[in-house]
């Protein structure tokens, strides 16, 4: 690639740029592999929608974009007399 930086040196520059980044094949196995363990023969009548949505909640608890306990407080504190406290 440095052998014709010098007579091409915005496409070398182009190309040192592209040719940076990495693809994207672990987080896609990733998917894949979750979503074969979602989508079991006992769960063969999940629909396309419900799918993506347990896709989605996987993804956000795996990431620490949501997490359990949060979700359970929330539930109990919509119960009637429960008070604002955390225990």
């Amino acid at each position: 690639m440095s052998y014709n930086q010098h007579e091409y040196p915005v496409l070398s520059r182009m190309a040192r740029d592209y040719l940076a980044i990495q693809g994207s094949a672990a987080s896609a196995e990733r998917s894949f592999s979750s979503g074969g363990i979602t989508d079991t023969a006992r769960r063969g009548r999940l629909g396309d929608e419900l799918f993506g949505q347990i896709q989605k909640l996987k993804s956000a608890y795996r990431d620490g974009r949501l997490k359990a306990q949060d979700e359970a407080w929330l539930h109990v504190q919509s119960f009637p007399g429960t008070s604002n406290s955390k225990i």
